[in-house]
């Protein structure tokens, strides 16, 4: 009797809650103007997790990320999945499987719908009510730069701007600084997550102009790989731009 009796104390915190267990990951909460948080997990690379009211999204959800398991299983289901391109580092058909439940809305450009063989297709100009909270605005992303074009030429990849109650979140994917970004600087963007990691998307030249020319509240530097992303926080120290570093290597 005594061991059943302690066997049910050490059970009794995995069945006490519904919820899944803490992640090993940074986190961040930021007040929605409509009430509550938008909850952001930095996992890796590429890949954010959202939620807000119990509305679960992942961006570019992969498993395996520079010797790093990622164990989707213990992620709430998601909502919304997001993908911004085919690439290998943004595109992982178990994760994305992993985290579906019914109902699950997959949104991912062509060339990633080729690959994962469903979802629904995007592109540039595309606008979703996901929920009467939760906005999706698909944005271009790509290179600019003359030898770099074949790393994420035009129509490959794309970018999200994501309202969710009211706070307005702007994931731009593989890219560098591009002419399309002049028209989210009217967007008042609270949150931006910039990729900082030549030769693939931006130097941190063309980070610091693009974070300058759309003016986000927040600025997540992210899929950095070795860049030195500390240098974009020292070089916006002054502005209204607050740089929030995070694990996104």
């Amino acid at each position: 009797m005594k061991r059943i009796l302690l066997l049910l104390i050490v059970m009794f915190p995995f069945f006490s809650c519904g919820k899944k267990a803490a992640l090993p990951y940074e986190t961040d909460k930021i007040a929605a103007p409509s009430g509550g948080e938008v909850g952001i997990v930095f996992i890796k690379h590429g890949s954010l997790a959202l939620d807000y009211n119990d509305f679960h999204i992942q961006i570019d959800p992969v498993s395996k990320q520079d010797g790093m398991t990622i164990d989707y299983s213990k992620f709430p289901k998601a909502d919304l999945i997001l993908v911004t391109h085919e690439h290998f580092d943004h595109l992982d058909a178990d994760a994305v499987k992993t985290l579906q439940k019914g109902g699950t809305r997959v949104l991912l450009p062509q060339g990633s719908f080729d690959k994962l063989g469903f979802g629904e297709v995007v592109a540039e100009g595309d606008s979703f009510e996901v929920e009467d909270f939760v906005r999706v605005d698909v944005v271009p992303a790509y290179n600019t730069t003359e030898d770099h074009l074949r790393f994420h030429p035009r129509g490959l990849g794309v970018g999200y701007v994501l309202t969710i109650g009211g706070l307005k979140v702007y994931v731009a994917g593989d890219t560098e600084l591009i002419p399309e970004m002049a028209a989210l600087a009217d967007e008042h963007l609270d949150v931006a997550f910039l990729p900082v990691n030549q030769p693939y998307t931006m130097t941190v030249g063309q980070c610091l102009d693009a974070a300058r020319l759309i003016r986000p509240r927040i600025l997540y530097p992210y899929h950095y790989s070795d860049t030195p992303v500390r240098q974009v926080a020292d070089s916006l120290a002054d502005s209204s731009i607050e740089v929030r570093i995070r694990q996104m290597q």
